[in-house]
Formats: structure tokens, C-alpha cells, sequence
């Protein structure tokens, strides 16, 4: 309307939906519905899209007028506004009870969940919740679980498990819910090295080596492959004695028969976290100083930037009074998401020096402890896309999963709750190229599933 205030507008994205470089001049009455509608008449789209817009870094939540008078921009004053492809409102699809609260979960394996248990064993479901496999590893709760990447593309999984027992196992699971044969498993290797509970384990993207991290302040460095022979003795596994690998003798060796699960060394142990030891991760893909290079946090409130090879920490976060429980990277291993027990996700810059005066360049508030974290990933040999470079849940004590994006950090775009207590574990899988993915969300009530999608593309799950 002639007669209705107007302001200068300039549009920015990065979908695959650009607009040529103009300004608009937007009626300031305009809410995200509007300047949706603008976007696809303006591109012509056959298929509606639906957009969110980012204005100064914070999702538009209400009209042009209301974000201009909150933040007190004036009259004349251009606006650069970043559209973004909305996020529907997540959907549950399914949920798979439990016997015990379900601390560990894992979407990478092809139409497969895996799930780690405070029983000590890992389950593996079909998308139909189908429960394919039971398979008891460890005599403690399990605390963290990663499935190996392979180049081949079968029905057999390694499945690498930390423990409460103080160690970290190796085991092979079969999903083969189409034959006529059961699925089988075999534990192939035990991981020796820590004096207390070990908190996490993960895989580097090549699927050649593990971290491990403990409570006992060590990070232990160590290799996928399973020996002929036991890399350490049984009088090695009293407290303190692992620090090495080294060959046994045939004495030492003993009678062992074909089959019996190896007792492994570390590769590597890396010394310099001054509390309990939360999680450890590789570094992204690239060049080769980031595949040589990992991160860890822990509960002296530091995130440390490590060279793997030699075992030296390079570089030290400190972050006063924020005992940590979770670390993620980002795609593109530049930024580190640190949940801490003040109720907060940190988004660390990795490019900064630890001197800098703001290393941390986001806070995201909880209303309860965030005791997980997760980036999107593609599940094994699918070559799907990430969803998102910015985008990441957290999951929390509160029993909510939220849905963050780090250019709008002010409150997360979406988020959903689940039927029963505590989140423990979380993990995201994108199934399309669109974004569209799952979620398997752990906690004491046992396995849910959760659409997490840019659109209504249907899943697998819905197939």
C-alpha cells in the first residue's frame, strides 16, 4: 500500500535458491510469511519453499516494525537479510523400549540404530523397530559407543563401546534381517589402559584409529586393527602397569585358542587434562595436519587441541567455572560446541589463539544441563549431504532436544521433548540431500526416533 512505511532491504543466502543483488523496499508491517511469499514469486519457484530470515544474526520472529524498534535501527537504515530454508516442526516416528536407560546411540549404519545400554549390552533395531541383535559386551553401563567406517558395503559392522568397567571393546555385529540366518557377532579386542570409567570413544573418519577418554585424566590413542596375539599380559592390567605396546613372548603368551578376544595397548596416551576426561574427537577432514590433530574437553574446564602422533597438547581453551560434559565439531572442524554443567553450549573459534579475547564466539543457554551433542552426518557409503554447516542438537536433563542454528544462537529454531525422563545420548543422520534426516534420541525411558527435516521429502521410516 502506497500509504504504508517501507524500508530499504538487501537479501543474502546461501541455499540454492539466490536472488540477483537488488534492493527491495519491504512495508516494515511484513512478517517471515510475506517475505517467503516475496522470495518464491520472485524466483519463480514451481514448488513453494518455505524460508526463515536472519536478520543481524537472530531469527525474525515477529514484523520488520517490532525488530527495528527492539533494537532501534532507523527509518533509512538498509537491512541485510539472510534467508534460510525453514525447519519443519520435528515429528516422532517410533519408539523402542528398553530394559535400562539407553546411554549410547548410533544412526550411521544403514537403516540400523544401535544402542548402548546401562546393561552393559548393544542392540541393533531395523527402521521397522524390528530388534535384530542383542549382544552383552561389558559387566558396566555402557557410556559411549561409535560404529567404524568400512569401505565395503555389507551387512557387518565393528562397533567400537566404552565402559564403566574401565575398558573400551571391539565388536563385529551383523544386521540381516532378510535372510534366513540369524545375525551373528564376535567381540574381537579389549582396550586396556585406564584406571577408572572410560567416558568416550570415537573413530577418526578413515575408520583406522580410536580415542578413548577417562576419568583417570588420560586420553588413550589406538589402532582398529585386531592382533594375532595379545599386545599386553594379564599381570599388565593392575592399575597403572599399561604404557606401551609391546610384543608378548611365547611364554607370556600362554594357551589361548583361536578366537579369544585380544587384550590391546594404545598406540599413544596423551597427558594434560588436570580432571576427568568428558570426550575426545578427531579432527575434520583436510589436510593432513587436521587428520593428525584431536580435541577434548573435560571437567577442568579447558577444551585441548592435541597433535596425535606425538602425543603433545598444542593448544589450551580455558573457559573459568565450566566443567564440561560434550564436545562436538562442526562440519568443516573449525568450531567446537562444549556443553557445560552451568547450563550452557559454547561455540568455540579453533583458528583463535587461547590468548584471544573471545575464543568463545556463542553461548546458547539451557534451562537444565545439556549432557549431549550432536552434528549432522551422513549415514555409512550413502555419500548423503550434511544438513547443515550450522546447525546442531543438544540434548538435556530436562528431557528436551533442541535444534540450534549458530547464526541465530538467541533460542534454538526448533526443539521437542521426549515421553520420559532424562536425555543421555543423540544422534543425527541426514538421509536426504534436501537436509531431511533422523534423530535417535537415548535416555532412561530407551530409543526414540525423530524426523529432523528442511522439508516434507519422506524417509525411509515413512516408506
Amino acid at each position: 500500500m502506497a500509504s504504508e512505511a517501507t524500508r530499504p532491504v538487501v537479501f543474502t543466502t546461501s541455499t540454492p535458491y539466490p536472488l540477483p543483488t537488488q534492493k527491495f523496499m519491504i512495508p516494515v508491517s511484513w512478517r517471515r510469511y510475506q517475505l517467503s511469499q516475496l522470495i518464491n514469486k520472485a524466483l519463480s519457484l514451481e514448488k513453494p519453499v518455505p524460508f526463515d530470515f536472519l536478520v543481524r544474526g537472530e531469527i525474525l520472529r515477529g514484523s520488520l516494525a517490532e525488530w527495528c524498534a527492539e533494537k532501534g535501527v532507523g527509518e533509512e537504515e538498509t537491512l541485510e537479510i539472510e534467508y534460510i530454508e525453514s525447519v519443519l516442526p520435528p515429528q516422532k516416528f517410533s519408539s523402542m523400549p528398553h530394559e535400562d536407560w539407553v546411554s549410547a546411540v548410533s544412526c550411521r549404519v544403514p537403516r540400523t540404530f544401535v544402542t548402548g545400554s546401562y546393561d552393559g549390552s548393544i542392540r541393533t533395531f531395523s527402521y521397522s523397530r524390528q530388534l535384530l541383535q542383542t549382544v552383552h559386551i561389558h559387566e558396566a553401563p555402557i557410556t559411549s559407543l561409535c560404529v567404524l567406517p568400512s569401505s565395503e558395503s555389507n551387512d557387518a559392522h565393528t562397533v567400537a563401546t566404552a565402559s564403566q568397567d574401565m575398558t573400551a571393546r571391539l565388536t563385529t555385529v551383523q544386521s540381516t534381517p532378510d535372510t534366513r540366518d540369524p545375525p551373528s557377532s564376535k567381540i574381537l579386542a579389549s582396550l586396556h589402559l585406564h584406571t577408572a570409567p572410560v567416558s568416550s570413544v570415537s573413530v577418526n573418519s578413515s575408520g583406522s584409529h580410536l580415542l578413548t577418554a577417562s576419568w583417570d585424566t588420560l586420553i588413550g590413542v589406538w589402532s582398529t586393527s585386531v592382533p594375532a596375539d595379545d599386545e599386553i599380559s594379564p599381570d599388565d592390567l593392575a592399575p597403572g602397569r599399561v604404557s606401551k605396546r609391546r610384543r608378548l613372548t611365547t611364554k607370556e603368551k600362554g594357551s589361548a585358542e583361536e578366537g579369544q578376544v585380544r587384550r590391546k595397548a594404545p598406540v599413544q596416551v596423551m597427558k594434560s587434562h588436570t580432571a576427568r576426561v568428558t570426550k575426545a574427537v578427531f579432527g575434520g577432514e583436510g589436510t593432513a595436519a587436521s587428520r593428525s590433530a584431536a580435541y577434548s574437553c573435560g571437567l577442568d574446564s579447558t577444551v585441548r587441541t592435541w597433535d596425535v602422533e606425538s602425543g603433545v597438547c598444542l593448544q589450551t581453551i580455558n573457559a573459568s567455572e565450566k566443567p564440561m560434559t560434550d564436545l562436538a565439531l562442526m562440519p568443516g572442524g573449525q568450531t567446537a560446541l562444549a556443553a557445560a554443567t552451568d547450563r550452557t553450549v559454547t561455540a568455540y573459534d579453533l583458528r583463535l589463539s587461547p590468548t584471544s579475547s573471545a575464543p568463545a564466539v556463542a553461548s546458547m543457554l539451557h534451562p537444565s544441563l545439556p549432557s549431549c551433542l550432536t552434528v549432522p552426518l551422513s549415514p555409512l557409503n550413502t555419500g548423503a549431504a550434511n544438513a547443515s554447516a550450522h546447525q546442531f542438537l543438544s540434548g538435556a536433563y530436562d528431557g528436551a532436544v533442541r535444534l540450534w542454528d549458530l547464526r541465530s544462537v538467541k533460542a534454538p529454531i526448533a526443539s521437542f521433548k521426549i515421553a520420559e525422563g532424562k536425555v543421555l545420548s543423540v544422534d543425527w543422520a541426514v538421509l536426504e540431500q534436501s537436509g531431511s534426516g533422523i534423530a535417535g534420541v537415548g535416555g532412561e525411558g530407551g530409543l526414540e526416533v525423530w524426523k529432523i527435516g528442511a522439508d516434507s521429502t519422506p524417509t525411509p521410516l515413512e516408506k
